[in-house]
This record gives C-alpha cells, structure tokens and sequence, in this order.
C-alpha cells in the first residue's frame, strides 16, 4: 500500500497556508528559537540507556518489535520477484514485489520445519524454494508445492509465509514486525504525510547507500544527528559556509516523531557584501551534492545584476541565499521535477525530519539525505549497525548514470565518507567509549538539543509499555 495526503473535503479558506511549507511563516505553529523548553522532554538522560542490556532487552520487545521501520527504497524492488532481506536482532524477514505489483513482507522462515528461505541480502526469483525439503511458495505467499503432498498429510492452504505488515510511503519501504500493527499512515499521522508529500521523494534515485557497523548503540548515532550544537566542535570547516543561528531555528513536534529547521544562509550573509555572499554559494557543493546542477543558473542570475565595470550590486530583497532558490526551482522544473507544492524556503532550507524510533533525513527540494542506525544484530547495546543514504531527482540519461548499489562495509574503518560525516563517524564511537564510564550517571542536555530531548520523551513513553 502507497500512502498519499489526504485531499480537503471542503475548500480551504484563505487565511490558510496554500502549501504545507509555509508552516515556517506562522508564528503561532511550533516552536521557535532557543526560548522552548516544555518540562516533560527528557533533560537528563541516563547513561545507562546507552549501555545497558536489560534496557536493550527492553527497547526490542517494546520498541523494534511494535514499531514502523524502513527497510530500503521501493525502487530496489523494481520487477516481479524482486525481493530484500530485512535482519533486525535475531529476526529475518522478506520483502517482495509480487506479480500483482504489490510489496510484501514475510517471516523468512519455512512453515515446514523453519528453514531460513533466503540466505542472501537481495535477490530475484520466480518463486521462494526451502532448500531443506523442496517445499515451494509463491510471490504472494501462498504454498504451492510440498515434496510428496500425497503422502505428507499436510494441506498446503493450511501453510501460506507468515505475513508482516509492509506499505510505502515516500518512495521508502516500511515494515512493522507486529502482525496487529496500526496503519503506516496511522503511525506516521496526517501532518508528516501532508508536509513530505510535495517533496516528491518517490521520484528520487539512490546516489550514495552504506551499510557499516559501529562501536556505539544506536541512539548515540539519533543522537548526534538530532542537533546542529557540535558542528561548532566536530565540524568546524562548515562553519565557513554555512551558519546555523540557534535562534532562528523552528521545532514542530508531531506525536512520536519531528521536523527542525535553520534557515540556510552563508556565515553573517546579512553583513557580507554580494560577492562574499556569492562566494559562500560557491563552496557548498563540498557539503550539498546537489547544489553543483543549481550552480550554472545561479551564475546566470548573478550576472544579471552586475554592472558593465563588473561591480555586483544585489537591490533590496535580493540576497545570494534567495538567488539560489530561484535557481534551484527554475533547475528543478526545467528537469521535469514538479516542485510547485514546496516553498522558496524549501528549495535552500533542509529541514530534518526523526520518523521514530530510526530515521532520520535532512530533505530540501530535489535531495534528501538519511540516516538510518539499527541495533547489532549481537544485541550488544555498544553496537549499531547505521545505514546512511542520499538521494537526489535526475533526469533519466542523468539516473542512470548516478544510480548506486548498496555498499556494505564488513571490515570497520575502511570505508571513506566525505568530510563532514566521516568526522561523525569518527566522533560517536569516541561518545560511546566515554558513556560506558560507571560514576557519568546521565547526560545533561541543552535547549539547542532540544529535538534530542524530546525524541528520549517518546522513547519513555514506550519503555513504559504505554505509547506516546
């Protein structure tokens, strides 16, 4: 099942937003700058949440096992017989593409005597063949053949896969391990659905995808993606291009899960004159892959308002940050992506997206980037597994170009990320090694990490057995 906003059933009224982005302009929705601090989000952290592996023992009955997770991109699965392994703990799951077209989900286990079906991370098949005793099953789940029926005792109607709930969304693959679990569209609630809708992420191709093991839980690595307060300390190069300003920064909390977003713009951009403001624009590809399309009619833009002794004079309400929107959806359009349901805001502010309890995603007209941490498969709560992706809108004789397969890591540190993520990398194995110190008893968090604090009040709800 695909999800898709819901359409109004009666006209909107004009004092509403025309697009779901425009959110940003409404004072009175969410949270604003660093004046916010609601009581209840979780201030102290306990150390032990890191560590422990009774609380991990916790976290896989009442959050893994009850909660939507992404498992890849619907594009991976692009024909009929197209299928995916899902590994979470101890527990192995199908995702297939059926001859109807449908993506589904089963327990990777034969109903005969348990069987793993399929060993391997992906593949393609006509049909799933329990290698133990030639018991067969097809696309959809149902058994079609069992070694000497006649004589086995066993009706084959009565031993169909164990299904999972699997649905789509966003061009992304969701599965839940509970059989009982609510509707994706449920979980994720009509405002997440409404605001992702217009980015179109369906339409985007796989440019980079990394499977690695790390030496820290998982929670360290939602962590460190949750908040913009260590670039000062972890990423100081992109200090020199970008300035996140805490106070201008806004939080909607939406149920379990939340967007933040800073207004993009190149370091002091409202004291620097135009050409420092266009050499800031400059130097992002290093940090936004996408950005390199934008650039040719961005310089076409600039040179509109240069003057004949080739002094830059930018008027009133012209800046270099609103000349990379305009070059950003004038790009994107020419390409054939529909970006009309997005805002100016939108086509340079990533807003960053935590669908709980995993996914994380910076998102911005035409690309979006994520990160996806998954407990070891070991259950050691030292341990994680991340997946970090991106993903960009290309035209088609540009796709196929750019498209890339999985890359999984199986020997640590020999996988090279680009600047700013491999010091992440780098910095949340050194955070775990310093929260497995006994006498650090919790942590202290910010105002600025505010995203952090309330993403452990949802984690609370559900180790206390009760849902936020």
């Amino acid at each position: 099942m695909t999800i898709k906003a819901a359409q109004p059933t009666q006209p909107t009224r004009p004092a509403q937003p025309t697009r779901p982005g425009e959110w940003l302009d409404d004072p009175a929705t969410g949270l604003s700058g660093l004046h916010s601090a609601p009581a209840d989000f979780q201030w102290k952290i306990p150390t032990e949440r890191y560590t422990s592996p009774e609380i991990a023992l916790q976290e896989r009955e009442l959050v893994w096992k009850k909660t939507w997770q992404i498992v890849g991109r619907a594009d991976e699965l692009a024909k009929a017989g197209d299928w995916k392994t899902y590994q979470l703990f101890d527990q192995s799951f199908i995702v297939v593409r059926g001859r109807d077209d449908v993506i589904r989900g089963f327990v990777n286990a034969c109903r005969h005597r348990g069987n793993l079906l399929c060993a391997e991370r992906s593949g393609t098949s006509r049909q799933f063949l329990c290698q133990y005793h030639l018991w067969s099953y097809d696309l959809e789940g149902n058994c079609r053949g069992i070694l000497r029926e006649n004589l086995a005792g066993v009706d084959r109607n009565n031993v169909p896969l164990l299904p999972v709930p699997v649905e789509t969304f966003g061009g992304f693959v969701f599965l839940n391990p509970d059989p009982e679990a609510k509707p994706l569209a449920e979980y994720l609630g009509p405002e997440v659905v409404e605001l992702l809708q217009p980015y179109t992420m369906d339409q985007f191709i796989t440019v980079m995808d990394v499977e690695e093991p790390l030496e820290c839980n998982w929670k360290v690595v939602m962590d460190a993606f949750q908040e913009g307060y260590h670039i000062w300390g972890v990423h100081p190069q992109l200090l020199n291009v970008i300035f996140p300003d805490p106070e201008t920064g806004r939080y909607r909390f939406l149920g379990d899960h939340s967007v933040a977003t800073t207004p993009f713009d190149v370091p002091r951009g409202e004291q620097f004159g135009p050409e420092e403001q266009v050499a800031g624009i400059r130097k992002l590809p290093e940090t936004f892959p996408a950005i390199p399309l934008m650039l040719p009619r961005f310089e076409e833009l600039v040179a509109e308002y240069r003057g004949a002794d080739g002094t830059l004079v930018f008027p009133e309400g012209v800046t270099a940050r609103t000349l990379l929107q305009r070059a950003t959806r004038d790009t994107l359009t020419g390409m054939g992506l529909d970006v009309s349901g997005l805002t100016d805001n939108q086509m340079t502010d990533n807003q960053g997206w935590v669908l709980f309890p995993n996914f994380f995603m910076t998102v911005r007209a035409g690309e979006c980037h994520i990160v996806m941490p998954t407990p070891h498969p070991s259950g050691d709560p030292n341990r994680c597994v991340w997946r970090v992706a991106s993903y960009m809108y290309l035209p088609t004789e540009l796709a196929e170009v750019a498209k890339v397969e999985p890359t999984v890591v199986t020997e640590p540190g020999s996988h090279t990320y680009f600047e700013a993520l491999q010091q992440d990398y780098e910095q949340m194995q050194r955070q775990q090694a310093g929260l497995r110190n006994s006498r650090l008893e919790f942590e202290t968090i910010t105002r600025e990490e505010i995203v952090v604090a309330a993403f452990h009040h949802v984690l609370n709800g559900y180790l206390a057995g009760a849902k936020s």
